[in-house]
């Protein structure tokens, strides 16, 4: 800050010296102001170039790992949707097997075997009926053995996949559970006996399925929970960095509009003081 002479008039340096505290004053106290109707510390580049470099890395990886959360949602609701399909063609097979024991038992004829064929023939197409419904956005769940990709973390290459069921069925058949009614002889009480076999078989294969799919969606649970604590702690940290502490910026708001009103009132005394040399020439 200049020396202040008051004998040479020619130059106020007292006022210009309170004229630059003024204009400090005056930009501090807008940069505070200006943080208060934003909410943010950093409103430009020039706020804090560096910061503004990592605040922008966090943010990306921020909404990155946001947009992973809701792609774990979906996944784990596509999973439920081939879960459910499951689910129902287990109880379709349950119900086959007591109708393949009933047939088993040569208290019954002919005519009464027929009428289970007949029934599981019903539970055969229903089956496959339930198979081909079982889609996610036009996408078969369980009736092929194309493989899934689900993008579950911010990075390119954190992804989880899935591969479908692959319960292949055909006009009259179920071939990926092999439970063909048409082996069935209405007369050889045996030939119920190996189709529950089958049947047997095919509950074993629809099980394995389902512990397959509840342990996908199990592993989308725990990459759910982790992604979301890290989320958490990744928006944290970029908050720190790009928003205010409304507090703090109160305060040096304050303080600044109480230096800017003492520089105003200093800078109208430095204009007065050349005034006083009038005395010399009295």
């Amino acid at each position: 800050m200049a020396q202040v002479d008051f004998t040479r008039i020619a130059s106020n340096i007292g006022a210009l010296n309170a004229l630059n505290s003024l204009r400090n004053v005056n930009n501090k106290l807008a940069l505070h102001q200006t943080r208060l109707a934003t909410g943010k510390r950093i409103n430009s580049a020039m706020d804090d170039p560096a910061g503004l470099t990592i605040a922008n890395k966090l943010n990306a990886r921020n909404e990155g790992m946001k947009t992973a959360l809701n792609n774990i949602g979906d996944a784990k609701n596509m999973l439920a949707v081939a879960e459910s399909g499951l689910s129902k063609i287990n109880g379709i097979l349950t119900n086959m097997r007591n109708l393949a024991q009933q047939g088993v038992n040569d208290t019954l004829g002919t005519d009464e075997r027929e009428a289970i064929k007949t029934q599981l023939k019903e539970y055969e197409s229903q089956i496959a009926d339930t198979i081909g419904q079982t889609t996610w956005n036009g996408k078969d769940l369980i009736s092929n053995s194309s493989n899934y990709t689900f993008q579950t973390g911010a990075d390119s290459g954190d992804t989880t996949a899935f591969t479908a069921i692959n319960l292949v069925t055909v006009t009259g058949s179920t071939n990926g559970l092999n439970v063909n009614y048409a082996s069935l002889s209405s007369a050889s009480a045996s030939t119920f006996q190996t189709y529950m076999g089958s049947v047997d078989t095919a509950i074993n294969t629809i099980s394995s399925k389902l512990s397959t799919v509840g342990a996908l969606m199990n592993k989308l649970s725990f990459k759910e929970e982790q992604l979301a604590v890290s989320q958490v702690n990744v928006e944290g940290a970029y908050n720190r960095i790009m928003n205010a502490d409304m507090a703090q910026e109160q305060l040096e708001a304050t303080k600044y509009s109480i230096l800017q009103q003492t520089s105003i009132t200093m800078l109208a005394q430095a204009n007065t003081a050349p005034q006083g040399i009038l005395s010399l020439f009295r």
